[in-house]
């Protein structure tokens, strides 16, 4: 689904640690309604490309522009109201809290407990599994239950743009193919716009629209996923064949 309107625009972007730039010059488009991946070697910026957009780290040179707002300086909570939320790579549930308390901590910026109440309702809704083990403690759930959980989460602000890093992290391929399932019928269904980074590279670019490919901080290769697919050079390299 794609709606031809730029929601996303990253423009030239440097960032880094310290005084170590990993990205240099990146440029990346997602358009309303698409599934956009971005895949390459490790090491080679990806995460990196998440966390200056959300603004855990900060953008030295570049800018970063959100359904048509300069969101470059934006920290985390700017860009939740805004209307991005995240994913991230490693296991984010609080354990020891349940199913319904860790949905809730979702909208930690919301004061009103009957919008609270409602948007739980709606992921109840979404993921019925979640509905039969909202008094479970997060601990305790399988590892693809947590990355449910965590999807639900990041659900709860109605976000217009959901960055997912690397979904399938740690999780087996029955699994994997699930949540990949689930992402592409929230983008389906609800329209969502996803920017995702993964690690399964194939699987990633068979379920997105666009794809990025990433090289030592800087673009590689760029297009419509079924391109990148079938480019000879992005099969040999990430593909594997």
């Amino acid at each position: 689904m794609n709606n031809g309107n730029i929601l996303l625009d990253v423009q030239d972007l440097y960032a880094g640690y310290q005084k170590l730039d990993i990205l240099k010059g990146v440029n990346l488009q997602v358009n309303t309604g698409e599934i956009v991946c971005v895949i390459g070697p490790n090491g080679a910026g990806k995460s990196t490309v998440f966390k200056a957009v959300y603004g855990f780290i900060d953008i030295r040179k570049g800018r970063a522009l959100f359904d048509g707002s300069d969101v470059t300086d934006y920290r985390p909570q700017d860009m939740l109201r805004a209307g991005v939320s995240i994913v991230p790579q490693l296991r984010s549930v609080f354990p020891q809290m349940t199913v319904e308390e860790n949905l809730e901590m979702g909208m930690y910026l919301e004061k009103e407990n009957k919008q609270v109440r409602k948007r739980i309702d709606e992921i109840f809704d979404l993921f019925p599994r979640l509905a039969e083990r909202k008094k479970q403690k997060a601990g305790t759930m399988s590892g693809g239950e947590q990355r449910m959980l965590e999807i639900g989460r990041a659900l709860m602000y109605r976000p217009k743009l959901l960055l997912m890093d690397e979904p399938s992290a740690g999780l087996a391929p029955l699994i994997t193919k699930m949540i990949f399932e689930q992402i592409e019928n929230l983008n389906r269904e609800l329209g969502l716009t996803v920017l995702m980074i993964e690690q399964n590279a194939r699987q990633g670019l068979e379920i997105s629209d666009q794809g990025y490919v990433l090289q030592l901080g800087k673009n590689s290769f760029m297009g419509p996923s079924k391109d990148l697919l079938d480019n000879p050079e992005v099969r040999s390299a990430f593909l594997g064949g």
